[in-house]
């Protein structure tokens, strides 16, 4: 099948949580009367659910399980005890039909115009390759396997192999330098490096092979380097195997290949989070967990089986660099046998002359169906103007996903707006926003949507099947209709075996679970258990369950509870105050931090970044100040309103909100922020200085 020409869908498309409520009365004799029953199913009755997934899903295992979950404990639980499965197993049993049907599994383009399509039995024969020389190489089962390679399909054909001879895959993007990935892979010891040779990003050429020089030189469990040419065709990085001599092996024993049974909770991968302090908590998720989470959320996203009647020509695309665990979430999308769509590159288009059409101009050159990206995509369209009208054929696209940070109201009614000028089915004239938060941590979602429910700009639509997640006051009181501590009271299968090397789960338990009192909330439906059942997961996000009455299933994130803005004892999500200033048409990004601490009076700064040819003179103070006071509240005026060049953001592009908070409190810079992990550490530089100032009076 050309990849300019994708079939035509022919199908009904009802949505996926249909289907699976469907089959749960014809097969459960379980029916629901609205979607908040069904979830507090979900969460109340754990193993019927978790259960019906394994079910609806048709996941196999060779050996039957004895319990879907051996004792409700967080964290410990076990699930699936007994079962055996593989996750590149999963994937690759979508490949005779698929490619029956005419369905790719990969579509890829990057910043040079390179298109590449991967059919099914091409990744099959390449991940069974790659996998043999793994083992030739002595690559064992819970080996660690490293990469440094951007979001191309040999990252994919890479993870599928290690995940076949059950090694355990960890990545790192190649815009990341040496030292970050340094302080990543040490703490994990990988036996093989699997990298690139440079990337394009921006319209610049990223030479690489310098970073991967060091990272082997100071890296010294790694034993067997794998290059991939893709900067360069005429050469490669010295004293490696060449990705595709190895890749093209074509014989009998590739062909016979089989990815290998594993228990359920063997290690799968190792992710990393963003390490504002510190170094990065390398968490590992299981197999089997992974299976079985990302099967709810694609009944949530309604992604589904491309070669399916329901879903043909299903082709997903979740923008995302490799450092993000968005990636990984996109590569999800064949474990239903869904066409991936990616691209490598920069989405704003060349540093000199920025273009934010360019990933709507992929999307439409590759017939996408669903659209993913992070929220700061689409307020860069929408500061930038972009008209889809003007970005080729996005008739095919009926969804749209956002995630990474709140998305404001008016990004999504610009969204909105920009698809009702371009409809051309019905279901473009309301285009669904599948707006979702979750994280690294369990590599899910905890809030997300459905096509069946309603929309409202900025909100999120529900909490998800099986996160029994709720808001809890100061006193460890759910509550709705305010903003509380997001936590989720029962286990999730996703959530991680452990994180690397951390001794007494030490690291493991500080992050999530040391807030409340063991057995607090943690009865399923409500109430406490013993203290042996452990203490709920406490998330780090503030959140509001149901509208300004506690009503309905709506669900906000107001940003991070440690950076939350609290001003004479009342509550407000920095999100609600960035939604505010960022929809002035001067005011690019921005940034906001409330100096209350330890009883002293309040002082809470803004930080600008205007647009060029702007200047914080007296009049845009007053407008700034204006917008605030009306869309929240008078208290939430900052005390005093600062321009700066640039946000301090992480990799993953979210605003380093508590590192300022600290330094402009007196901690020093290097005590409260890891630069490698930092998208723009450079900007720290102006913050550093105001603090010194500050401090001196």
């Amino acid at each position: 099948m050309n990849i300019s020409e994708p079939a035509a869908r022919s199908a009904p498309f009802v949505p996926l949580i249909r289907l699976y409520q469907d089959w749960l009365r014809e097969q459960r004799g379980l029916e629901f009367v609205d979607y908040h029953a069904l979830w507090q199913w979900s969460v109340t009755d754990l193993e019927a659910f978790w259960q019906s997934i394994w079910d609806w899903a048709d996941l196999q295992s060779p050996t039957p399980h004895r319990a879907v979950l051996a004792g409700n404990v967080m964290p410990g639980a076990q699930w699936f005890v007994g079962a055996q499965v593989n996750y590149a197993r999963q994937v690759l049993r979508h490949a005779d039909a698929a490619h029956a049907a005419g369905q790719p599994a990969l579509i890829a383009e990057d910043e040079r115009g390179r298109v590449r399509e991967l059919s099914w039995p091409e990744l099959r024969r390449q991940v069974s390759a790659l996998a043999l020389h793994l083992q030739h190489v002595g690559v064992q089962p819970g080996d660690r396997v490293a990469a440094y390679l951007p979001n191309i399909p040999e990252t994919i054909v890479a993870f599928l192999a290690c995940a076949s001879v059950g090694a355990v895959w960890s990545v790192c993007a190649p815009d990341m330098g040496s030292h970050a990935v340094l302080d990543r892979f040490r703490q994990i010891e990988p036996k093989v490096l699997i990298a690139v040779d440079g990337v394009t990003w921006a319209g610049r050429a990223l030479e690489r092979s310098d970073t991967v020089a060091q990272l082997r030189a100071e890296l010294p469990s790694v034993q067997h380097v794998l290059a991939v040419r893709y900067l360069h065709d005429d050469k490669t990085i010295a004293d490696s195997a060449d990705w595709a001599n190895v890749t093209a092996r074509n014989d009998a024993e590739t062909a016979a290949f089989e990815p290998r049974w594993l228990p359920f909770d063997h290690p799968l991968w190792i992710v990393y989070s963003s390490g504002t302090t510190g170094l990065p908590k390398p968490i590992v998720h299981s197999h089997g967990g992974i299976l079985v989470v990302s099967m709810t959320t694609g009944l949530h996203s309604d992604v589904g089986c491309s070669y399916a009647p329901n879903n043909f020509g299903e082709r997903f695309c979740w923008y995302s660099s490799t450092g993000w665990i968005m990636w990984n979430i996109q590569v999800g999308g064949l474990l239903t046998g869904t066409t991936c769509v990616i691209f490598d590159g920069s989405p704003g288009g060349p540093r000199d002359a920025p273009d934010w059409g360019t990933l709507w101009r992929f999307a439409a050159r590759h017939g996408v169906t669903f659209l993913g990206s992070g929220a700061a995509f689409y307020a860069g369209c929408a500061k930038a103007g972009v008209d889809l009208a003007q970005c080729g054929d996005l008739s095919r696209i009926r969804a749209i996903g956002t995630t990474g940070s709140p998305l404001s109201p008016e990004v999504q009614q610009w969204g909105t707006e920009q698809f009702r000028r371009i409809a051309r089915t019905p279901a473009q004239e309301d285009i669904w926003w599948f707006n979702v938060s979750g994280g690294t941590d369990f590599a899910g979602g905890f809030i997300a949507g459905t096509p069946e429910l309603p929309q409202q700009p900025g909100v999120m639509q529900c909490r998800m099947l099986g996160a029994a997640v709720e808001a809890w006051d100061e006193a460890g009181h759910s509550v709705k209709g305010q903003v509380g501590e997001l936590v989720c009271t029962q286990p999730i299968p996703s959530m991680p075996l452990s994180f690397w090397n951390d001794p007494g789960r030490a690291r493991y338990l500080a992050s999530y679970f040391e807030m409340y009192p063991p057995g607090h909330g943690r009865k399923p439906g409500g109430g406490d258990l013993g203290p042996e059942a452990g203490s709920v997961w406490r998330h780090g996000d503030w959140l509001r369950i149901g509208d300004e009455h506690g009503e309905g299933e709506w669900c906000v994130i107001y940003g991070r509870s440690d950076a939350t803005i609290n001003r004479q004892g009342l509550r407000m999500g920095t999100s609600e105050i960035y939604s505010a200033v960022e929809a002035l048409p001067e005011v690019l990004d921005s940034l906001v931090v409330d100096l209350e601490y330890l009883g002293r009076e309040s002082w809470m700064p803004l930080f600008v970044v205007l647009r060029p040819g702007h200047a914080l003179d007296e009049a845009l103070t007053a407008r700034i100040n204006d917008a605030i006071r009306r869309s929240l509240s008078p208290r939430f005026v900052p005390n005093e309103i600062f321009q700066v060049a640039e946000i301090p953001r992480t990799l993953s592009g979210k605003k380093q909100e508590l590192p300022i908070k600290k330094l402009l409190l007196g901690q020093a810079i290097d005590k409260v922020v890891n630069r490698e992990a930092m998208a723009n550490p450079g900007s720290l530089a102006w913050f550093v200085e105001f603090a010194a100032r500050r401090a001196s009076g």
